[in-house]
């Protein structure tokens, strides 16, 4: 009673915006909400019950909840609670507590690529941006001013730190979308939804919680998630409400106050969670299909392309499968075209391959990547998947064996069969290394020896004169065996036999005219 008076009060004196609608807690139990526990990650279980026996409140959150309902298994399970960073990191023997402008825990369990990263969210208050810190500049010019500071934002309105701890309540309102926003207790199979997340679910509607331009101003980065959950949950049938994406071409420009790593690491989202054409389509779908990110600019624009179409579905293909995949090779896909144009224009100007090959690829680093990775690892795996292509080639000596060995072969090789299936290489050349790689170090032995034999057997094969349909056979032996090829097949010959005596052989003066002697033919 006394909290509707208050609230009330409040909102004739701020015009309603002096606190945000927090929603109403529904809870929901197995019959209504139908989920399957056999769907629930027993790693996540765990994590949930080690905070509650330690006395705290745990949920499995976000879209694993919303996949849960859907009837699919979570690839990711994240949890939220009431127990700070620190809290939580003391009940665990693998956690480590990362990021700035959320602080969040990652729980491990496993190692190697069996491992799996629970990630663990303290409940946050949803302070009204108008009560943050504020600072001048952004989050790599403004250092100084964030150290120490729990909710910051910039001139924007952008959130720089929102570190504020609050209840489960607070933390629903501050979530994007009501289909993630909903939170379950594996162990009570109660469901909690404060924002009709549920229904939204059912309907197959994705819906921002608030007022959709206001959110995207406090963190624009929320216009690319919103692409993304329209992308990812397109194939299921959602959609975005008309009001949440009504804002998103308007909002557009908020991003040029992002930091470029994290447009970055958000354009990678988009493209290496599974999804990637069906991004691109909802990119332009949206009128989005420019000016998010200057590399993500390239690749919406080249995503018909033969070989880029390729890579997206290559991608897309390994997720659904649970492989492992690098952004430096999709990358290295989408800008081949410019490396390849620039390594093409060096060889006309009679450069040196490999030379030139370096500097067609620092010129599209230069142009296209700039500093954000192109001079990190990722920039050296995408140097290493180029340099190879024309050691492919080589199959002659060591030179295959040293390439075998390389730390990046694998996707080297899967480049160049990617190359393969749009017609940009021989597939025989893809079936060799195939083999090659395969194979133990005799049968290497043997592959570059039979390929050794096939080639001095194509050298040495005699030409054959072919002559036109219509056209009179030649009689005259001078004709019937030219000297460019009687020299070579000869030469070959005798390469083959070095035994053989030397002979010089003389050539018949054609009729009607003089001519000289052929030159003596090389054994």
């Amino acid at each position: 009673m006394i909290k509707n008076f208050l609230d009330k009060l409040i909102d004739k004196a701020t015009g309603g915006h002096g606190r945000k609608h927090l929603g109403k807690r529904v809870e929901l139990g197995p019959q209504a909400h139908g989920i399957n526990p056999a769907l629930v990650d027993e790693r996540a279980a765990t994590v949930v019950r080690t905070l509650k026996e330690a006395g705290y409140q745990a949920y499995i959150v976000g879209g694993a909840v919303r996949d849960l309902l859907l009837g699919l298994k979570p690839k990711d399970f994240d949890v939220a609670t009431n127990a700070t960073p620190e809290q939580v990191k003391g009940l665990f023997r693998r956690a480590f507590i990362i990021g700035r402008r959320f602080r969040i825990v990652h729980v491990v369990f496993g190692r190697g690529r069996e491992h799996e990263v629970i990630e663990v969210s303290t409940f946050r208050a949803n302070v009204d941006s108008t009560h943050a810190e504020h600072v001048s500049g952004n989050e790599r010019t403004a250092k100084s001013q964030l150290a120490g500071m729990k909710h910051a934002v910039d001139a924007s309105g952008r959130v720089l730190r929102d570190n504020v701890w609050g209840s489960q309540e607070d933390d629903a309102a501050r979530r994007d979308f009501t289909v993630n926003a909903m939170y379950y207790d594996p162990e009570t199979r109660v469901l909690v939804d404060y924002h009709g997340g549920m229904q939204d679910a059912q309907k197959k509607r994705i819906r921002m919680i608030g007022d959709a331009a206001t959110r995207y101003r406090e963190d624009p980065v929320r216009i690319i998630r919103a692409v993304r959950f329209g992308a990812k949950l397109s194939r299921l049938g959602f959609t975005l409400e008309p009001k949440t994406a009504k804002p998103l071409q308007e909002g557009r420009a908020l991003l040029a106050e992002v930091p470029q790593s994290r447009l970055f690491d958000e354009m990678l989202k988009l493209l290496q969670t599974g999804h990637a054409l069906a991004s691109v389509e909802q990119l332009r779908k949206l009128g989005l299909a420019s000016g998010i990110y200057p590399l993500l600019d390239v690749v919406v624009e080249r995503a018909e392309q033969p070989f880029v179409k390729a890579a997206l579905l290559d991608t897309d293909r390994r997720v659904d499968e649970g492989k492992p995949v690098a952004p430096s090779f999709l990358l290295a896909c989408v800008l081949w075209q410019d490396v390849l144009a620039g390594w093409q224009q060096r060889l006309a100007r009679k450069a040196h391959p490999f030379p030139a090959l370096q500097e067609a690829i620092d010129e599209v680093f230069d142009a296209r990547i700039g500093d954000v990775s192109g001079r990190g690892k990722l920039g050296g795996d995408m140097r290493e998947i180029w340099m190879m292509q024309p050691r492919f080639e080589k199959r002659a000596g060591h030179s295959p064996f040293s390439l075998a060995e390389q730390p990046r072969f694998r996707a080297g090789f899967d480049f160049m069969r990617l190359r393969a299936d749009v017609g940009e290489v021989d597939e025989t050349l893809v079936d060799w290394w195939q083999a090659f790689s395969q194979a133990d170090e005799s049968a290497r032995e043997d592959l570059v020896q039979q390929l050794r034999a096939e080639q001095q057997k194509a050298k040495k094969a005699p030409r054959v004169h072919q002559v036109k349909k219509g056209a009179v056979a030649p009689t005259d032996p001078a004709q019937e065996a030219p000297e460019s090829v009687a020299s070579d097949t000869f030469s070959e010959a005798a390469d083959a036999a070095p035994a053989a005596p030397r002979r010089r052989r003389r050539r018949r003066k054609p009729a009607g005219g003089a001519g000289s002697a052929a030159p003596e033919a090389q054994p």
